[in-house]
């Protein structure tokens, strides 16, 4: 999607092109006012003038005579059908059955007027829900939930079907991953049960920049994906458009190489509900499964030192003893531990010394156990451990051999190139079977980029969290990433999945032409002065039209309200308005101090 300025017409046409040079099928940009109708068309004029024939999008928002205006302009107009035509009418109790059939019976006058222009001018259009701007009407009967965007949806849809008009697309966005799926899934089932096909466009929207905003949306479509659900995807990354454009193409193409794969085991019974987020039931083993978090297993390439553990966040000094940081392995998988250094009695390792040697040395041990061992011998005992083995090798008889050992934590592997279902049907027939040991899942790469690795290992594992099936994380990389990026990479992907949360949480908009400050260098500069906040989510907005609503769910809120102006938000509530651009972000540290969510970053000589 374009971030210039819709009325600057040579800008707008030059950031098409290059969108379209990177690899992209369709480009969209929002048109805001009656002005941008014209520039639009202008726009399109240029295009073609320079033979650049990529399908282009219309971005509405609330005013549905824009929307009539540009179906004869471009091949898709995209609504929200949570401002479409939408008015305030609710009293403070909520929306009288009169109220709401009122505001629906507007909302589908217009809505029938838009279909009529796209019909007679062979538009297609888009019914693009977002979780942060679902009608008052909605929320109000259904909740801010999954099930109150799909219900927004589907209203629309039914409308489309009644009068035969099939050339729309639909899309369930949101900045939580797991709210995104689940919407998407349920629209799905809803969309079947109507005997509706339409085709779906996925995205998180919001994802934010740089590996978090990458890691967020390969898993949120990642997950999707792997279900056969999605057929345009948009990366939403709060940096140049261009940049969106290999991500999204790398994600497709890694999912796409799962064609063909091997056989996976069945499982009898599907044990989940996918629409809601449970985590799985499981023993509590050495901290690992239970009601705990889910832990990060960092496996240390070369010999282990002082400095090596400083690296992946394990500190030591003879004055203060241990300190770890918010994103060090709970456990490390090593084959040494130096002689002079005095091991941390709060941490578990899973080293492959002898048990002996290792019991000798004190070592808080977790031993290591592969299943083909297992199988030659009996290797396993009473106390705790961990069971390496292949997903395809949890068959129903040997899952009922290792549930003679409750205190096994299984470390679950998969060399199937569709890994994700391979891991999920392996937990299913664990499920299925009544055993509750902890499940680990490891990845073993060898990628040599750090985009491809993260994009491959967020989108196998991704949804496996978000449906609440992992105790734990390991991930390992042969190529050249060093461990802190790959555990980075690994609490990445809990922190998505809203399993465990370890660094701040931006929700930043990748910036369009409603956006009047410049989103990627605020983004920067609210990032360096607030990394250190641990827990707390910070939203970003460009503007007005999803900004509040999206960063509903965030702490603060940074929202675009004008020219260089911006209102900051504590939660959903204003705070402040129409600060000036280059004093707000000093603002919002001083509302994040005056509400007590402050903490001063550590020294750098303490730590």
């Amino acid at each position: 999607m374009t971030n210039t300025l819709t009325s600057d017409i040579k800008a707008t046409v030059g950031q098409i092109q290059r969108i379209y040079k990177a690899g992209a099928d369709y480009v969209r940009l929002t048109i805001p006012s009656l002005k941008d109708t014209e520039s639009l068309s202008e726009i399109m004029k240029e295009l073609r003038k320079n033979n650049c024939g990529v399908p282009v999008i219309a971005d509405i928002h609330f005013n549905p005579r824009l929307a009539i205006l540009s179906a004869s302009l471009v091949e898709k107009v995209r609504i929200n059908p949570g401002n479409f035509a939408a008015k305030k009418m609710a009293a403070a109790s909520g929306f009288s059955d009169h109220e709401y059939n009122l505001e629906w019976s507007a909302a589908r006058e217009r809505f029938l007027e838009l279909i009529e222009e796209c019909r007679k001018n062979n538009t297609t259009l888009r019914i693009g829900t977002n979780h942060g701007s679902l009608s008052e009407r909605i929320v109000n009967r259904y909740g801010d939930t999954p099930k109150g965007m799909a219900e927004s949806a589907m209203e629309f849809l039914r409308i489309c079907t009644e009068v035969n008009f099939n050339d729309v697309v639909i899309s369930m966005k949101a900045s939580n991953t797991r709210v995104m799926v689940y919407a998407t899934r349920l629209l799905v089932k809803m969309m079947e049960n109507e005997a509706m096909h339409f085709p779906l466009h996925l995205g998180v929207t919001e994802a934010g920049e740089g590996e978090d905003g990458r890691i967020k949306s390969a898993v949120g479509i990642g997950a999707l994906l792997a279900d056969g659900i999605g057929d345009t995807i948009r990366v939403s990354l709060t940096e140049d458009p261009e940049a969106e454009i290999p991500v999204a193409k790398k994600l497709v193409h890694y999912v796409g190489q799962r064609k063909g794969h091997a056989f996976i085991p069945l499982f009898d019974s599907y044990p989940i509900d996918p629409y809601d987020y449970k985590k799985r039931e499981s023993n509590n083993i050495a901290g690992i499964g239970g009601r705990n978090l889910p832990v990060v297993i960092g496996a240390i390439k070369g010999k282990i030192t002082i400095e090596s553990l400083k690296e992946i966040g394990w500190k030591y000094s003879n004055r203060t003893g241990w300190k770890f940081s918010d994103t060090s392995p709970d456990i490390i998988s090593s084959d040494s531990w130096p002689e002079d250094l005095p091991l941390p009695a709060e941490k578990y390792m899973t080293v492959t010394l002898p048990v002996k040697t290792a019991s000798e040395k004190n070592i808080k041990l977790l031993p290591q156990h592969w299943w083909k061992q297992a199988q030659s011998g009996d290797i396993l005992n009473s106390a705790a451990g961990l069971l390496h083995i292949f997903a395809s090798d949890l068959t129903l008889e040997n899952i009922e051999y290792i549930g003679e050992y409750p205190n096994i934590i299984l470390v679950l592997n998969t060399n199937n190139t569709n890994g994700y279902a391979d891991l999920r049907a392996a937990v299913f027939r664990l499920m299925n079977a009544g055993a509750n040991n902890p499940v680990v899942f490891r990845l073993t790469c060898t990628e040599k980029d750090k985009d491809d690795f993260q994009l491959k290992v967020s989108a196998e594992l991704g949804g496996l969290f978000i449906d609440g099936l992992g105790d734990g994380i390991w991930l390992e990389n042969a190529g050249p990433l060093n461990n802190s990026e790959i555990l980075s990479t690994a609490y990445g992907i809990l922190q998505a999945s809203r399993v465990r949360i370890s660094k701040t949480e931006y929700i930043s908009c990748p910036s369009c032409g409603r956006t009047l400050f410049d989103i990627q260098s605020t983004t920067r500069k609210i990032r360096e002065r607030t990394s250190h906040l641990k827990g707390l989510k910070i939203g970003i907005m460009g503007c007005i039209v999803n900004g509040p609503g999206e960063m509903a769910d965030a702490d603060y809120g940074y929202v675009g309200s004008g020219k260089g102006k911006i209102t900051l938000y504590k939660r959903k509530n204003t705070v402040k308005k129409n600060i000036p651009n280059e004093e707000a972000v000093n603002e919002l540290i001083q509302l994040i101090k005056e509400n007590g969510d402050w903490i001063d970053p550590e020294s750098p000589l303490n730590s």
